[in-house]
């Protein structure tokens, strides 16, 4: 008899244990009845996603045989490879409007103050929603007086700059979640790191000495996030190489300022710039220190317990948790620039922080 309500059933095609074992349903001991149901919307951005899988495990430990079933954008469904937490993920691109329009939840969750993600909450069919919805007028409104802190944190700068609390610990009150906090997380298979292990640049690795990644992009979100140019370099002057491995860090965008550091510095290692987000996290699991402004790079890095240097400007250097494996370094002045997209002082808060700063921060961590 075919068990429809299994959450190991597609539909479309054999589930894992047919395929790989050849079972069937009848004498099949991996049987799992959908019998509570999570929706978790999450679309962006990439390291935003990330973080949120931070609630996974709590939620798994307060409703243990949920089935959760995450909505988000194409271009991050693969952090959720080989991630057994979530047992479905759907994208808005492909076919995750007919499925929560026609789908039932016990629990639904939007913790994205967009109106995009709002509306998708509004419309699922779920006998409890928390976090944020559209209200038929088009405007967002929270579900709770804890949802309404950080709308208003996403409102008010001024509000979003005085808060002390993480992200994490934002959501988790939310959520009514148990503490301890969890990690993000991202899972990287065997085949996953071989493939990294077998890419040319690994040659160039020495296992005596220490790897340090550089992460010298930022994206084109916020310019302002990023570290200068010149103190990267002045960072590369001072770093022993004969002591350490140093990878450049990077996706498409950061190509030009990657072959220019080449150029200069012969020593450096180039990871390359075309990297899927896994193969970019399977290399940021190569190091033992990654150095990175507010970026995915650094929540990729906090999911795999990497020793990391955060560099913070423009951005809250209170949302980030860094779970005691890290230094968070921002600049002396503060910045005046606070969520702008591109500063407008002479001197940028980024540019403040110093590669004196970033050595020190470095024989702290491995002293």
């Amino acid at each position: 008899m075919l068990k429809t309500n299994c959450a190991h059933f597609k539909g479309d095609r054999p589930c894992i244990y047919n395929k790989n074992e050849g079972i069937v349903c009848e004498n099949c001991t991996h049987y799992i009845p959908i019998s509570f149901k999570i929706l978790i919307i999450k679309l962006d951005a990439i390291g935003d996603v990330l973080r949120t899988t931070s609630i996974l495990k709590p939620l798994k430990r307060k409703y243990p045989d949920c089935y959760i079933e995450w909505c988000t954008r194409k271009n991050a469904s693969d952090l959720f490879n080989n991630n057994s937490l979530v047992n479905e993920v759907i994208t808005i691109e492909d076919d995750a409007w007919f499925r929560i329009n026609t789908e039932t939840y016990d629990l639904a969750v939007n913790l994205d103050t967009s109106k995009i993600s709002s509306a998708i909450l509004s419309s699922a069919k779920a006998k409890n929603k928390i976090g944020f919805i559209l209200h038929k007028d088009g405007y967002v409104e929270p579900t709770s007086d804890k949802a309404l802190v950080w709308l208003e944190m996403s409102a008010f700068d001024n509000y979003k700059k005085a808060n002390t609390k993480s992200y994490q610990q934002i959501m988790y009150d939310v959520l009514n979640l148990d503490l301890p906090i969890e990690r993000p997380v991202i899972q990287l298979s065997e085949s996953e790191k071989l493939k990294i292990a077998a890419k040319d640049f690994t040659r160039y690795i020495d296992p005596s000495k220490r790897v340090i990644g550089l992460n010298v992009g930022i994206g084109t979100k916020w310019p302002s996030k990023g570290w200068p140019l010149k103190r990267w370099k002045e960072l590369i002057d001072n770093l022993n190489s004969d002591k350490n491995n140093l990878l450049l860090l990077g996706g498409p965008e950061e190509i030009k300022v990657i072959e220019q550091l080449k150029k200069e510095y012969k020593h450096l290692i180039d990871t390359g710039c075309d990297n899927s987000i896994i193969e970019f996290a399977a290399i940021v699991d190569l190091c033992d220190l990654v150095i990175t402004s507010d970026t995915l790079a650094l929540h990729i890095a906090t999911a795999l317990e990497k020793k990391i240097i955060a560099l913070f400007g423009p951005t809250s250097v209170n949302e980030i948790e860094l779970y005691g494996k890290g230094v968070k370094l921002v600049s002396p002045a503060g910045c005046k620039c606070f969520y702008k997209k591109y500063c407008s002082e002479d001197t940028s808060c980024m540019e403040k922080i110093t590669p004196d700063m970033v050595i020190e921060a470095i024989n702290t961590i491995f002293n």
